[in-house]
Parts: structure tokens; sequence; C-alpha cells
């Protein structure tokens, strides 16, 4: 089935992106077309966009807080019979109702550069700096390390959390080549340990090498020696009783969910008396 989807927004789009893409994620054999539609804040803009709905009809999604530019665009929709749908309507209201308040129709307001922005800007920019190792003297100034051996999704789920506003620092456990001794003895940051499945590290390590046009008969992917080497950073994990998360059927947003979940846990808990 094919369906085109119109998203309209007023601001830069993205919360409407990922609503779309969250809902989309729970049917199947959908072929979509998507139309996106950022900054709408005129009707001589609408016009022109509802020009290509027109003559694409499908579905609309919209963020509009202008009532004037949203009662032209539904207006417009039911005349040509599509379906238009604005999801945050239903928070807005429910926050309304709940603060006694009106809302504030100011199209991008949650993207204004407060103190949260350029903290989030710090945390990305604290989080490139420590990568793979890199800096460890100033691993006390981070709220999470991660600790894992090679191709257990480090980077990534770094960078995923600078994202969300946290200083992350991480590194790769090497039997080989034991880390600082200062990881042991850290006190501010949460040390979290990441492990995954021998079979399914030598997969995405086979993988890895392919993509280089490198060897792929070597100690990296070799069964005894992955084996051995996942063991070891479990052992170390377990030793030092950090929390470990298995990241084997874990995409990157549910790795970081759950090293999230126990950054409050751990904030819970430091709050107790």
């Amino acid at each position: 089935m094919k369906l085109h989807l119109h998203l309209l927004s007023d601001s830069t789009g993205e919360t409407l992106e990922n609503i779309a893409k969250a809902a989309l994620a729970q049917f199947d054999d959908v072929e979509v077309l998507r139309h996106f539609w950022p900054m709408v804040r005129s009707e001589t803009h609408l016009e022109r966009i509802l020009a290509e709905i027109a003559q694409n009809p499908g579905l609309v999604i919209f963020t509009l807080v202008n009532p004037e530019i949203r009662r032209q665009l539904e207006t417009r929709c039911r005349a040509i019979g599509l379906p238009a749908v604005a999801p945050l309507d239903p928070v807005n209201h429910a926050l309304s109702n709940l603060l006694g308040q009106e809302m504030k129709a100011r199209p991008g307001r949650q993207h204004m550069l407060d103190a949260a922005y350029f903290a989030r800007v710090d945390a990305i920019q604290f989080t490139i700096a420590h990568d793979d190792g890199v800096n460890w003297e100033n691993w006390e100034e981070a709220e999470i390390v991660l600790a894992g051996v090679s191709r257990t999704s480090k980077t990534p789920t770094s960078i995923y959390l600078a994202n969300r506003g946290y200083k992350v620092a991480n590194i790769p456990i090497v039997p080989q080549s034991p880390p600082p001794d200062l990881l042991y003895r850290l006190k501010n940051p949460m040390v979290v340990g990441l492990t995954t499945s021998p079979e399914r590290l030598i997969q995405v390590r086979r993988n890895r090498l392919l993509a280089l046009n490198q060897q792929d008969e070597t100690s990296y992917v070799e069964q005894d020696a992955v084996q051995k080497e996942v063991a070891y950073a479990r052992r170390m994990f377990a030793d030092n009783g950090w929390p470990v998360i298995d990241v084997t059927r874990r995409s990157i947003e549910e790795t970081a969910a759950a090293i999230i979940t126990l950054c409050n846990e751990r904030a819970t808990a430091a709050r107790q008396p």
C-alpha cells in the first residue's frame, strides 16, 4: 500500500517527524511518501502546500499554533475529504486544564536558546572529546562512563545520550590493555558496562572488517578469543559492582533509555535521607 504523508510544522518539524515515525512503526507493508513542510508561518506559504496536498492526497499531520493558518488547513482538508490530525492538541488541552493557563501560541518555543539548550551543546562537545578512552583524565567530569569490548555500540549510545543532555565518556575493554586505574576510583559518573553475546559480536565484527576490506581471520573474530574477551569484561563489571546492559537485542534508543532509567534511580537514591 502506498501512503502520501504530509507533515506540516511551524517550527523545525522534529517533534512531528518523531511522532510520525513512532506511529508508522506499528504498520507493515506500507510504502510511505513523505512530504515534509517545516516553518509554515504564513497563509501564502500554506496555499502553496495545499496545492501539493491536493495533487497527492493522503494523511495530513500538523503542529501549527497560529489559529488562522490552522483553520485554513483544516477547512481545505475537509473540503477535499482528507484527514488532518494535530497530535499535540490533547496534550496541550490537558496541560491547559491542569495548569489553569491558556496555551501560548508561539511556534518553535521549545527550540529557544535557553540554558537547557546550551547544556546539551556542552554535553555533545564533551562526549565527542571523550570517545574511545580519549582524555580519560577528565572522566570525573562525566555523568556517565560506558565500558565494553569493541563493537558494543558504545560510541553511538554515547552520542544519543549526549543529545539528551548527558556528558558521556566511553572506553573499550581490551584484556591486553587494561583501562586506567582512574576508572575504578570514579565517584561522580555512573559507570555502565555494555555487553553482548559472543555470537552477535562476531557477526558485527565480521561485517565491520568486510566494510573495511580487511582480513577476517584474526583473533578479533575468533570464537574462543571473543568468548574470553566478553567473559573478561563481564568479570570486570561484576567485580566493581557496575550495572550491566546486554545490547544483543537492543536498539541504540533502547540501550540509552535503560541507562537513563539507571541514572534516574541513582539520583532518586541519592536524595533519600
